[in-house]
C-alpha cells in the first residue's frame, strides 16, 4: 500500500527544517558548540521551575481556563504595563501552548484557505511553513542588505499586496538578521495596512533584546483603538523557557470567544501547573531577563568584533534580538558552508538558505550563550574564515 499517497497534500508538501537538519547531522559530537537554534544555555530559573513544581503537587492537574487561568493573564496586564508603558485589561491576552501555536491560531482567525499573508525575508521559517498547511499563501517581501545592514522598502513591500491579502506579518526585532523597525517604520506599515484593509499580525518576541537600550518599538506605540493588530509572544526566549512550550496572544477582546474555541479544538488549554510559573516569570524575572540580555550584549560584540576583524565578513552588530546574520566572502551555498563549518570547527551554525529568500549566502549564529562559549567560537571561526 502506498502510505503516503493516501496523505494530504499540504502535510506531505511541509518542508524538512533546514535547522533541523543541520542539528540532527550533527548532534552529539564531541567539543561542539552549538549556535544553530535560537535558545540560551541556561536552564529555566529554579524560582519558575519552583512554583510549577508546588502548583503540581498541590493537584492543579485539571482542565481549566482555555483562554489561560485569571492570575496569568492579569500578570500579563502587569508585564505589558511595566515594560510597554500600556494598559491593557486582562481580557486583552490568550494563553496557549507556545509561540509557535500563537502563530497558528492567529492565522486561523485572520485568514481562510486561499487568502494571502504579506511577510518580510529572510525570516524564521516556521511562519511560511504554518501557512502553507492551513492554506494561506505566503508572499515574502525581501529586506534590502547594503554596506551589512538590513533595510525595509516599504514600496516593494506594498506591490505585493494583493487583492486576497488579509494579513500582515511582521517580526521586530528579526530572526534571523537583527533588523528592528523604528517607530517611522511601524507607522508606514500601520498606515499600509489600514489603507488596504490588512491585519497585522506582529511577531515581538525580541522586543527586550533591543540593543540601543530599554526595548525595541512596539506596534502598541502607535497604533490607536481600532486598529486591526495581533500580538504573538512567548515565554521561550526571555525566561530560558523553550522546552515549556507556552506562549500568549495579545488581541481585541472582541476576538475572545473566537481564540478560546481555537485553543479548544487544538489543545484544550496549556496545563494549569505551567501558567503557575509562567506567573512567576513574569512577576519575579525581571532580573533575569536583564541578565540575559546584558550577556547577549556582551556576546554579540565579542562575536561580532572577532569576525569583522577577518576583513572576510560583511555584516553590522544587530539593533536586536539574539542573532548575528552572517555573510562570509566566498560562501556561495549556506548550507553545505554550515555543514562544513560543523565538520572543521565543531561551531554549530544555522545555515541562511532555512531562512527563505535573501538567505542563501548567510548563517545564523546565536550568541545567547556562555561567554567563554562564544569567545571560542569566534576563534574558531576566525581562523576557518582565514584559511577559506
Amino acid at each position: 500500500m502506498d502510505i503516503l499517497g493516501q496523505l494530504s497534500p499540504r502535510a506531505l508538501n511541509a518542508p524538512e527544517s533546514g535547522i533541523v537538519e543541520l542539528v540532527n547531522y550533527a548532534r552529539g559530537r564531541d567539543g561542539l558548540i552549538p549556535l544553530w537554534v535560537g535558545e540560551g544555555d541556561l536552564p529555566t530559573p529554579q524560582f519558575i521551575s519552583d512554583a510549577a513544581m508546588a502548583a503540581l503537587k498541590a493537584g492543579e492537574t485539571f482542565y481549566t481556563w482555555q483562554r489561560g487561568i485569571p492570575d496569568l493573564r492579569q500578570a500579563l496586564s502587569r508585564y505589558y504595563e511595566r515594560h510597554f508603558g500600556h494598559t491593557l485589561s486582562p481580557e486583552h491576552f490568550y494563553v496557549v501552548g507556545s509561540g509557535m501555536q500563537a502563530i497558528q491560531l492567529a492565522l486561523q482567525a485572520l485568514a481562510s484557505p486561499g487568502d494571502d499573508i504579506v511577510y518580510l525575508t529572510p525570516a524564521w521559517p516556521n511562519l511560511a511553513a504554518a501557512a502553507e498547511i492551513a492554506g494561506v499563501r505566503p508572499l515574502a517581501v525581501p529586506l534590502q542588505f547594503a554596506d551589512g545592514r538590513w533595510r525595509l522598502d516599504l514600496d516593494r513591500l506594498e506591490a505585493a499586496i494583493t487583492p486576497r491579502t488579509r494579513v500582515l506579518f511582521v517580526n521586530t526585532p528579526s530572526n534571523p538578521t537583527g533588523w528592528t523597525a523604528t517607530r517611522e517604520d511601524l507607522r508606514a506599515l500601520l498606515e499600509i495596512a489600514r489603507r488596504r484593509g490588512l491585519w497585522i499580525m506582529a511577531d515581538e518576541i525580541y522586543a527586550r533584546y533591543f540593543y540601543a537600550g530599554g526595548r525595541a518599538p512596539s506596534f502598541l506605540d502607535v497604533m490607536e483603538d481600532g486598529d486591526r493588530i495581533v500580538f504573538v509572544n512567548s515565554f521561550s526566549k526571555n525566561w530560558s523557557m523553550t522546552g515549556w512550550r507556552v506562549g500568549w496572544i495579545v488581541a481585541p477582546p472582541q476576538m475572545g470567544q473566537v481564540l478560546e474555541n481555537l485553543v479548544q479544538y487544538s489543545t484544550s488549554g496549556v496545563a494549569q501547573f505551567m501558567q503557575k510559573g509562567a506567573i512567576a516569570a513574569l512577576d519575579e524575572g525581571d532580573a533575569f531577563v536583564q541578565a540575559n540580555i546584558d550577556k547577549a550584549a556582551h556576546n554579540r560584540d565579542l562575536l561580532c568584533d572577532a569576525l569583522i576583524a577577518t576583513n572576510r565578513v560583511e555584516t553590522l552588530k544587530p539593533d536586536g534580538a539574539i542573532y548575528a546574520f552572517l555573510k562570509i566572502d566566498g560562501v556561495t551555498d549556506a548550507r553545505q558552508a554550515a555543514m562544513d563549518i560543523v565538520d572543521k570547527t565543531g561551531v554549530g551554525l544555522a545555515p541562511g538558505t532555512a531562512f527563505g529568500e535573501g538567505g542563501s549566502l548567510f548563517l545564523r549564529a546565536c550568541f545567547l550563550r556562555d561567554t567563554a562559549q562564544v569567545e571560542e567560537a569566534a576563534g574558531r571561526l576566525s581562523r576557518y574564515i582565514a584559511a577559506l
